[in-house]
């Protein structure tokens, strides 16, 4: 049997992520993902800038930066009448003015650089979690489906949506939104002329967008309201980019067609979207003994307002600071001080990441019932101009720094 401080269960932003803080404050975390290489599942996405402040904490940042440009604003098209809204975001949004989109394969490998060789273990998959001590509140015991056996006295999940650790806590399991999403990255041979503009367009029940993140290459997304019946979902990669062309932009404007069909077909998914129950997070054991989540583990949440992975860069700083300044304090890991940093994490986060899970789902019904003159002159005329702007706000954020491991102990 194999015996770690600290296992961090997912090797996604959010596992890499919280790894990343504990080095910082120095504690070394053995990190498990179920596939053979980092995922990079949903080719690329846009950091707000509360997700570059949690960057900038973790040392990251500067590594990101030089390859892509800040927007400072969007155009949405409503493609029934043709008319096109300007959405400007918010001028405090770092120096350069807005959100910028990034490479997911990018950032992973940035965050995987800072850890030590062989700090992360790949096609390691749990299949099996014990709990000992009193009331089963630690050291744990995880099994791997390779006959693996650790025991570890610290167990962090960011095991995705459907987690194992979840589960153990005894968090509910997501649900459906109503809603699905496909994505994709397209590749031009050449200058794809597109310029480096966010376009969206806006249809009853539909929703799209292409997002430039250099001159050859585009992120380009879709969401739409699911049949109540359940739409059969599309697996084969030419299959997505024919429906995707065929079923729901037709109506689009002809760019977004030709995007689309320049897809990388190896960076397309469709999936039904999924978001935690905001009340599960907040009755719910988000943390018990020394386990918890993080991430999407924590709050799955939909894609609406942009925060899915911006949230989880800020769990990753929260939770280092907290159990950092444990560890500094006592100069090791103490079960009873890391449980009680723990509860300190989980007291922090449970009602940002439930309002972000709100928020983020009524941004989308608000964009996608666009049926009747009704519901889409609250788009347009309400929405657009104001509650979404209001929305964004929550993109400025600060999670806060890292403990210094310098840095001398306060008296009372």
């Amino acid at each position: 049997m194999e015996e770690e401080e600290v296992v961090v269960v997912g090797a996604g932003i959010a596992g890499l992520a919280t790894a990343v803080a504990l080095r910082r404050v120095g504690i070394k975390a053995l990190v498990l993902e179920r596939s053979d290489g980092l995922r990079a599942t949903g080719a690329a996405l846009t950091l707000f800038p509360n997700a570059w402040r949690a960057l900038d904490v973790l040392g990251v940042a500067h590594k990101l930066t030089p390859f892509y440009v800040a927007r400072k604003k969007s155009y949405v098209t409503d493609v029934t009448t043709g008319a096109v809204q300007e959405i400007f975001f918010s001028r405090n949004n770092r120096s350069s003015g807005g959100p910028i989109t990034v490479h997911r394969k990018r950032l992973l490998e940035s965050l995987a650089e800072e850890l030590p060789t062989h700090s992360i273990r790949f096609s390691s998959k749990l299949i099996s979690i014990e709990a000992q001590g009193q009331a089963q509140q630690g050291p744990y015991i995880i099994s791997l489906e390779d006959g693996t056996v650790i025991k570890t006295k610290v167990l962090i999940g960011c095991d995705g949506v459907h987690s194992m650790v979840a589960r153990k806590l005894g968090l509910g399991e997501p649900v459906k939104s109503g809603r699905s999403g496909v994505r994709g990255l397209a590749v031009f041979p050449e200058v794809h002329g597109v310029g480096d503009e966010v376009q969206q367009f806006v249809d009853a029940g539909v929703r799209a967008g292409v997002v430039p993140l250099n001159d050859k290459e585009i992120y380009w997304f879709l969401t739409f309201n699911s049949s109540p019946k359940g739409e059969a979902m599309a697996t084969d990669p030419e299959q997505i980019e024919e429906q995707v062309i065929k079923n729901f932009a037709k109506d689009f404007p002809p760019i977004y067609a030709e995007v689309v069909r320049h897809s990388d077909l190896s960076t397309l998914t469709w999936t039904p979207l999924l978001m935690r129950l905001p009340w599960d997070l907040i009755f719910g054991n988000v943390s018990k003994g020394n386990m918890t989540v993080a991430g999407d583990a924590m709050h799955p949440m939909t894609p609406d307002l942009g925060q899915g992975g911006c949230s989880a860069l800020e769990d990753a700083v929260v939770l280092g600071r907290h159990i950092g300044k444990s560890y500094i304090d006592n100069g090791k890991l103490v079960p009873a001080a890391v449980a009680g940093a723990l509860e300190g994490y989980v007291k922090e986060r449970r009602w940002r990441a439930a309002w972000l899970i709100t928020g983020s789902y009524l941004s989308g019904w608000a964009q996608l019932r666009g049926e009747g003159w009704l519901m889409k002159t609250f788009r347009d005329v309400i929405f657009y101009r104001y509650v979404f702007k209001k929305l964004l706000q929550v993109s400025d954020y600060d999670c806060g720094k890292l403990p210094l491991l310098n840095e001398p102990k306060k008296t009372l």
